[in-house]
Parts: structure tokens; C-alpha cells; sequence
């Protein structure tokens, strides 16, 4: 029983140690393979000084500009150069706007104007919206002769922006055509989604079954009329957290929902008059524990494809308990999200005995037409023209019944990435093309502290390739939009906006560092001798590049050369400082001397920067070697990061350098040290703990099993590993002891103190080669 409970012990306390060195992690704990500084060159950075909550963007690639909207202010930047700002326009609040805000309860901070809505329209204008001090105004806005110019055109926002400069909503422009998911006023008790600026405003009812205490999320158009063999509609998708309605809980139970509309609805000619007659939704699924609180929703990105039925939506979840850093990425298909609306069940509720009322599949008989459909090649042929034309049993139904069966699940049937830390908030997507022809998803994926990471996933595992630290303080990652025109990602926050290069092949500065990054905009090239971002018509040329995307095999990589020596000279007791870091997170890091691998008792310090000799002697001069290994897919590849001959002072001569078969033979002895070191260590522990407790007694002397005062037993607090150098493991007694007390020693002779009397026992751990001693 106690070598089980041995057993189990070691294997807890080292499994995070042989999952590093193995590579491997546990779910959940997915670690980027780079993390990048803060003041790395690849970034540039823009802010205002005393400007904050930099949170809408525009890219408008047609005039070269990225707009962002702030506190009070419009800047127009140079997409390629966010920190070259072109010009700006301010849109403050007067000072009876800001006191009547404030007299209505509202702190002060937020009583000014934050930009929140930024569209571009089809004549080149802009249309813009703030929270205008709890009271939201809209705005057009011209670019003209490099100058940005606020029209005389102000109108009220309410609908259309927030009134909260805090507060999540959701905005679309198609067509000229405003859709906007936010509240209709200013306790933000009334949540909508409204359709402005067309020949019919639409919103949805005032009802918990509609919507119940929403956190709007997203929206996005899908053109679902383009290949339609019966007459189909584009439609408009809603991404958002609210209330559930349809389970019984002991508190109010968080999900995820997704909701869609048709953009031809026209509302009900009684029944839903001016409202929409074809809002569906149903629950949004990303399964990352099980049993547990669904994850909630934060970002939704939808990847276009030329045809929309295989378009994806990618979006980024968090846990809802507080105990929790868990983050999950899910993706959806576009075609499967949409057969929900079109071919599953509904539900509907029913009264039971408690004052709730309980949701359940309808399995009765649907009007005629669908509920909740677009108006299509069928319902024309059946006289219906418009939604103005469908009957109110239609409307009734969908009425009270807009809450779909099915819940939405993702592709493959769970999420592409769950990842423990700093929790996810946006996310970006694009697809690239790597050398071996095919296409790849490329995911950058914004957190709470102000970092971007980039991820792929390779046929079910997903690798991140990097970290981004984009802002010096740990802000929360607001926007993030891509330009594939500009091969820029732009992020912004409440400090600031970043802006960094979707490819930084150049941070990598060898092969195998290369290669290993697993990063399709990247291959080496041999020729070069450089780590180069992959144009297009490459992707189908391999000659003298190299890439490994899939695979992480560097096995082509040609040999680097050697690491250049540098002397470092040392004063006799002076500490010495080696510098080394480590190029990847997923590697490990060793330090042979003289070719021997060192270990932690070899008198230094191993720390993440590199090795600490705190007294140097004599015996401290020698090569010192820093190497990474890194083991991707069970192959490991050695980097030599640097080498350091230590003289002491006064010494100019140069060691001999050392010859690579001893360096091999080094590599080769790693796993042997790890594996015996854990053995011995087992072996020692049950062997002491079973001579502490009597379990057996030694050949050579007499003892009974379990008298304290045995003089064939020692306390732990009278024993003592022998000093370094000693043959075998001793114990000894404790010469301070007045008590007879054995020295035990297993093989070889102990090396007993001078102050040991006669009357010390002497034990001896012999091999028994005869049966009959036994």
C-alpha cells in the first residue's frame, strides 16, 4: 500500500516536470510558442495623451485611412502607419449636457461623448454615433481634401448607439441600411434590434421571450439569396448573451444565443405592425466542460468564403463562474447555423402548476407558411408577396414562439482551442496559403491584458504560434480588425490603438526556429539563409525553401554553424552571471560544463535568463554551453544559444574546444540522469521510511521490530547523509548523541568520524550469495 500511495506521489509532484520536458500539456493549457515584449519593432502604437476609451474602428482601405472614434474625437490615421495621425475632428458635449448628466445620477467620467459607431456609407460619407453624455446623438461625417468634417446633420442616436459608454451592442450598415442591437433608453431597460434608415423601421417586442436582459455581442449579413434554388433572402445574424427563459434554475442561468432576420421583412399588417415577423434564434453551443455553467459568448468573426454555405463563424467564449480562467475558441458553419432556422423544431411554452411556465419541443402542426421564414419562391406562388401578406396565425406563432429546439453545435463538435489565463475578448481571422498548397486559418485572438495571439489549428490541434504584448498597461483588447490589403492587424483599447504585421518572419533567425514556428506565412529559405514570408505564387514552389507546417519537422534543416566563443574572466568569490534565454516557451533549456550536464546541485543557479555561479573557485573555470531543446511531435532539435569559456583573473590561455562526440554523448546521458535520478529518489524514501518503522531488520545485527530505544534504529534527527564523495549512501548517527545508534551503508565503505567510540554498531548491507544465510 505504501509503494502505491510512493507511487502516486512521485507521479503527481513530477508530471508537470515530464510534460514540459515531453513537450505535452495538459487540456486546457495550451502555451504560446513565443511571447513578444511590449517595445518589440515589429509594432507601432498610437494615443493621445489624456484621450481615452479608444473603442470603434473604420477601415476605409479605399482612402488609405483607419478611422478611430474616442472620447470626443475622430482620428484619421495612415493605415500603414498608425502612428502618422492625418487629421482629426472633435465632437464634444456642451457643459448643460454634461451637468444634466450628471444631476441624473451618472458618474462624471462618463458624462462626455464616446464615439461608438463608425459606418461608411455608399457616397463616401461616414456615419457616426456617440453616447453624447447619456443621451445618444448621430452624426455624417466627409472626408475631403484630407480633412475630416462633421456635417450639420445631428440626430438622435437612441436605438441606434448607447447610451452607457460601457455598455455591449452590436451594429451593422448594409446597403445604406442601419442594424443596430442596443437599448431604447437611458435605465438600458429596454433592449432592441432596430432596422433605420429603410422604407420601414422594424424592431423587435418589448417581451423577455424576445429578449431577455441581452448582452449584444456581434452582427453580421450573410448573402443567403446568392445560389438560392427557391428565392431565398440575404439575412442579418445576432450574436448575444441574455437570461434564459426555457430552463428551471435556482438563479438566473446565462446562455449563448444566436438570432437571425430576414433583410426583406417588412413587419405584420396587424399583427407585428412595424415589428419583425421573421426573428428566430436558438442557443449557441461551445461544450468545453462537462457538467458545467454554459461558457459565454464575447466576439464573433465570420470567415467569408466565395460561396456563403461554407462560410464559418469563429467565435470566442469565457467561463461564466468567477473560480474559472478558461477560454474557449468554437467555429460554426454558416449553412448549418442557418438549416436551424429553416428545418428544425420550436419551442413553446406550457402552463404548469408553479407560476412559471415550462418550455418544451412543439410537435404540433405549423401554419402555412413557415414561421419565421423569408419570403420565398414558395410563398409567392402562394400569393404571398411580402411579409405584409402572411397570415396572423403565422404571426401569432412566431409571436410567441421565436425560441428554436436544436441548439447550435460547432464543427467537429467542440472547440478548436481552450486555453487557460488571461481570458479571450476578440477575435480575427484570415486564410493563408502555405507552401505545401493548402489553406489554413490563421486566428488572432485578443485577451484581457492587452495581448493578440495567433493561432492555427492542424487537423484538430491547435498551435499558438506567438503572443503579442500590444500595450504597456493590461488592457482589455476592445477591437480588432484586419487588413489583408495592408498585411496589418490593428487592435485598440481603452489606452490606445496598436497596430502589427499579420507575418513576422524576421523575428525567427534560424532554420530550425523557423521551421518550428509552424507559421504558413513563413518558410526558410537556404539560399538566403533567412526566414522569409511566403508570397502567393509560392505556394506551390518548395526549391529552396523550407516548411513544415503540419508536421513541425526540421529534419531538412541545413547544420548552423558554430556559436562563437566569449571569455568571461572571474575573481576568486565573485558571483558570475551567464546570460541565456530560451527562443521558445515550449523549450527547455540545459547547460553543460566542460560537456557534462550540469544539474541543479552542481553549485549554480538556473533561472529563466540564464545561470547564476554565486562563489567561483577554481574549480568554476571551464566551457559553459547553454542549449534549448525542443521537442515537437516526439522529435527533439538542439540549439546551441552560447558559449562562455571562465577564466580566472590572470589566466589568457583558451581551453581546448570541446569535440562533438562528447557533445553527442552529453545529449544522450539527459534522459538517463532524469530517469535514474527518479528511481533513486523512490528507492531511498520506501527503504528509509521501512528501516524508520522496523518493517525489517539487517543481517549483522540484533533488534527487535518495534522498540524506540533499539539501538539498531536511528531517529530522523540523528541521521545524516554522508558528506559528498563518500561510496554509497550512509547514515550516520548524530555525534552529538549520547544514544548507541548504528551507521547503516549500503555498499562500499562509510567513511565514520573520528569521534565514533567502539560502542557504535556497524551495519553493513552485504549480497548473500549463499541460500542458507537467509
Amino acid at each position: 500500500m505504501f509503494l502505491w500511495v510512493l507511487v502516486c506521489w512521485l507521479l503527481f509532484c513530477c508530471l508537470p516536470a515530464i510534460q514540459v520536458i515531453c513537450g505535452t500539456h495538459l487540456p486546457g493549457t495550451v502555451v504560446p510558442r513565443k511571447t513578444v515584449p511590449y517595445n518589440d519593432d515589429t509594432m507601432t502604437l498610437f494615443r493621445v495623451d489624456d484621450v481615452q476609451n479608444y473603442s470603434s474602428m473604420l477601415l476605409r482601405e479605399d482612402l488609405g485611412l483607419l478611422l478611430l472614434g474616442a472620447r470626443e474625437a475622430v482620428y484619421a490615421l495612415d493605415m500603414r502607419n498608425i502612428s502618422h495621425k492625418k487629421t482629426e475632428v472633435q465632437w464634444s458635449v456642451t457643459h448643460d449636457e454634461q451637468v444634466d448628466c450628471t444631476n441624473k445620477g451618472k458618474n462624471s467620467h462618463d458624462c462626455w461623448n464616446y464615439i461608438r459607431v463608425l459606418h461608411a456609407l455608399k457616397d463616401g460619407k461616414m456615419y457616426v454615433c456617440g453616447t453624447n453624455a447619456f443621451s445618444p446623438a448621430c452624426n455624417f461625417m466627409t472626408y475631403e481634401e484630407g480633412k475630416l468634417s462633421l456635417q450639420n446633420k445631428k440626430e438622435d442616436g437612441k436605438g441606434k448607439c448607447p447610451f452607457d459608454p460601457h455598455q455591449r451592442y452590436a451594429s451593422l450598415m448594409v446597403d445604406d441600411v442601419l442594424y443596430s442591437a442596443t437599448t431604447m433608453n437611458f435605465l438600458g431597460s429596454e433592449p432592441v434590434l432596430l432596422r433605420s434608415f429603410s422604407t420601414t423601421t422594424l424592431r423587435t417586442e418589448f417581451k423577455a421571450t424576445w429578449l431577455n436582459e441581452p448582452r449584444f455581442i456581434s452582427m453580421e449579413e450573410v448573402p443567403e439569396s446568392q445560389g438560392s434554388t427557391v428565392g431565398d433572402d440575404d439575412k442579418v445574424y445576432l450574436f448575444f448573451n441574455e437570461v434564459a427563459v426555457e430552463y428551471d434554475f435556482y438563479s438566473k442561468l446565462t446562455v449563448s444565443r444566436v438570432a437571425r432576420v430576414c433583410k426583406g421583412d417588412m413587419g405584420g399588417q396587424r399583427t407585428l405592425q412595424k415589428k419583425w415577423t421573421s426573428f428566430l434564434k436558438a442557443r449557441l453551443d461551445c461544450p468545453v466542460l462537462q457538467p458545467s455553467l454554459p461558457f459565454l459568448l464575447q466576439d464573433v468573426f465570420l470567415w467569408r468564403d466565395s460561396d456563403w454555405r461554407k462560410s464559418v463563424f469563429y467565435a470566442v467564449f469565457t467561463s461564466q463562474s468567477g473560480s474559472a480562467d478558461l477560454s474557449a475558441v468554437c467555429a460554426y458553419n454558416v449553412e448549418d447555423v442557418s438549416q436551424i432556422f429553416s428545418k428544425e423544431k420550436f419551442k413553446t411554452p406550457v402552463a404548469v402548476e408553479t407560476s412559471h411556465n415550462k418550455w418544451v419541443m412543439y410537435s404540433g402542426e405549423l401554419p402555412v407558411p413557415r414561421p419565421g421564414a423569408c419570403i420565398d419562391d414558395t410563398a409567392r406562388q402562394q400569393g404571398i408577396r411580402s411579409s405584409l401578406d402572411l397570415p396572423d396565425k403565422v404571426l401569432q406563432f412566431v409571436q410567441t414562439r421565436p425560441l428554436m429546439d436544436p441548439a447550435a453545435q460547432p464543427l467537429s463538435g467542440g472547440p478548436l482551442l481552450v486555453k487557460r489565463g488571461a481570458l479571450v475578448t476578440r477575435i480575427a481571422v484570415v486564410s493563408v496559403a502555405a507552401l505545401d498548397g493548402q489553406n489554413y486559418t490563421v486566428m488572432f485572438i485578443g485577451t484581457d491584458n492587452g495581448f493578440v495571439e495567433k493561432a492555427v489549428n492542424y487537423n484538430g490541434e491547435t498551435f499558438i504560434i506567438e503572443e503579442i504584448q500590444l500595450f504597456s498597461q493590461p488592457v482589455p483588447i476592445e477591437v480588432l480588425r484586419l487588413s489583408v490589403t495592408t498585411g496589418y492587424l490593428y487592435a485598440s483599447s481603452s489606452y490606445g490603438a496598436a497596430q502589427v504585421p499579420l507575418s513576422t518572419c524576421g523575428r525567427y533567425r534560424s532554420c530550425i526556429d523557423c521551421v518550428l514556428a509552424r507559421d504558413p506565412y513563413c518558410a526558410w529559405d537556404v539560399n538566403e539563409s533567412s526566414c522569409t514570408t511566403l508570397a502567393p505564387s509560392q505556394s506551390l514552389q518548395t526549391g529552396n525553401l523550407i516548411q513544415s507546417v503540419k508536421d513541425a519537422d526540421a529534419s531538412q534543416c541545413p547544420n548552423p554553424g558554430p556559436v562563437e566563443r566569449e571569455n568571461v574572466t572571474f575573481t576568486m568569490g565573485s558571483s558570475v552571471k551567464l546570460s541565456c534565454r530560451r527562443g521558445s516557451n515550449q523549450a527547455v533549456v540545459h547547460w553543460l560544463r566542460d560537456n557534462q550536464l550540469l544539474n541543479r546541485s552542481s553549485g549554480g543557479y538556473m533561472y529563466d535568463d540564464g545561470l547564476l555561479i554565486p562563489k567561483a573557485s577554481a574549480a568554476t573555470a571551464g566551457q559553459y554551453e547553454c542549449q534549448s531543446v525542443e521537442s515537437p511531435k516526439g522529435r527533439k532539435y538542439y540549439t546551441t544559444l552560447a558559449v562562455y569559456q571562465l577564466l580566472k583573473e590572470g589566466e589568457g590561455e583558451k581551453l581546448t574546444p570541446p569535440q562533438p562526440e562528447a557533445q553527442a554523448q552529453g545529449h544522450r546521458l539527459l534522459t538517463l540522469w532524469v530517469v535514474v535520478g527518479v528511481l533513486s529518489t523512490a528507492l531511498g524514501v520506501l527503504l528509509v521510511w521501512n528501516l524508520y518503522h522496523g518493517h525489517f531488520c539487517l543481517p549483522g545485527c540484533t533488534c527487535t521490530r518495534n522498540p524506540p530505544s533499539s539501538p539498531c534504529r536511528a531517529t530522523p534527527a540523528q541521521m545524516y547523509l554522508a558528506p559528498e564523495g563518500a561510496s554509497g549512501v550512509t547514515l550516520l548517527p548524530d555525534p552529538n548523541s549520547n544514544n548507541n545508534h548504528c551507521e547503516v551503508t549500503f555498499g562500499g565503505s562509510a567513511q565514520v568520524p573520528s569521534s565514533y567510540s567502539a560502542k557504535h554498531c556497524s551495519l553493513v548491507l552485504q549480497y548473500i550469495d549463499d541460500e542458507s544465510e537467509i
